[in-house]
């Protein structure tokens, strides 16, 4: 079923860091009236009268036509698109805080990478399972190389959404496409959202060899071998290889691991510089997803049979059972093998 024009118009965007707010900014720029939720009240107080999200992008300004809100109900209200922006972390529970205000003809685009800890989904699973007893919904995932800042300050990104609907992602790609922000569209849902996740832990590792002060050739090992291991688990999970070799896969990759703005990436140089896990983890204002994903990736390894070994030393060097040097070393002197 297609979604009336004015009501595709409305977008609810849940979740108002700075991957939220830079897609409010973009969307709002196309012309889409945009009610953007927001768990502090300090944001939404910010937004509304200073039009600029001091806490989380801060200098940039939000369009007038981007209404914050703390209000689930004020926000869905009337909403086409659900764009769902949160924290993997806390994606289950403000799913089900929406389920009040939800309907079946809303489109929800999940926005968020990661892993569920405790049951190893992803976030599109978490949310088609919050909201299976009311109804089966319309579901994709938007993922790919896009640095918020970027994106808010209008530099050309190129993303990818995906569903198992194609009519669904042609929808949502035409209302969200614009001269800056291109979205292109995939049917292969669970690799978009694992190479969406899984790049986090892998730039983690990224960060540490930069934090090392060492060079590009261990790096391109990283890269090629990360995505390899990438692709072998999504593979396993579902996911047809091309996937991983496009913008959610290697796109995402290289980004997230060479770019200055990856949080993930800077949890890494701190930690190849020699600072504890949680006092880098308590400094940073905004989440980064690797640091939990890492452990769901293991796990999802584990249930498919599938060899991780960068992954699991990156969970070594953040339980602090192994120096980052320790973790290359042993990386490198692996049983050797044919690529």
């Amino acid at each position: 079923m297609m979604l009336a024009a004015n009501n595709m118009e409305r977008i609810a965007i849940i979740g108002a860091g700075n991957w939220g707010t830079a897609l409010a900014i973009t969307l709002a720029r196309k012309g889409c009236p945009v009610k953007l939720w927001a768990y502090e009240p300090e944001v939404v107080e910010s937004i509304r009268a200073r039009h600029e999200n001091e806490l989380f992008m801060p200098g940039m300004k939000i369009p007038d036509s981007v209404v914050a809100t703390g209000d689930l109900g004020e926000a869905l209200e009337a909403a086409g698109i659900i764009l769902t922006v949160m924290p993997s972390h806390v994606c289950r529970g403000l799913v089900e805080r929406m389920l009040p205000y939800v309907k079946p003809d809303m489109i929800f685009v999940s926005a968020t990478k990661g892993i569920e800890t405790e049951r190893l989904m992803r976030m599109s699973e978490v949310i088609r399972t919050v909201l299976a007893p009311r109804f089966a919904p319309r579901l994709c995932a938007l993922s790919g190389p896009s640095f918020a800042k970027e994106v808010a300050l209008g530099h050309p990104t190129a993303v990818v959404v995906a569903s198992e609907n194609r009519e669904l992602v042609e929808q949502v790609q035409k209302e969200f496409s614009s001269s800056t922000f291109r979205l292109y569209t995939s049917t292969d849902l669970i690799g978009v959202e694992m190479g969406g996740a899984v790049k986090n832990v892998i730039a983690i590792a990224a960060g540490v060899i930069r934090g090392l002060g060492l060079g590009h050739n261990p790096m391109a090992a990283l890269l090629t071998r990360g995505l390899a291991e990438i692709t072998r688990l999504a593979c396993a999970c579902g996911a047809r290889r091309e996937t991983l070799a496009g913008l959610a896969g290697v796109g995402d990759l290289t980004l997230t691991c060479t770019g200055d703005l990856s949080r993930n990436r800077t949890v890494g140089v701190e930690l190849g510089k020699g600072r504890p896990l949680a006092e880098i983890v308590n400094s940073m204002r905004m989440v980064a997803e690797g640091v939990k994903t890492t452990k769901a990736t293991i796990a999802l390894a584990e249930r498919h049979q599938v060899e991780v070994p960068i992954t699991w030393q990156v969970n070594r060097i953040l339980d602090g059972e192994v120096s980052p040097r320790e973790a290359i070393r042993e990386l490198m002197e692996r049983t050797l093998k044919e690529e």
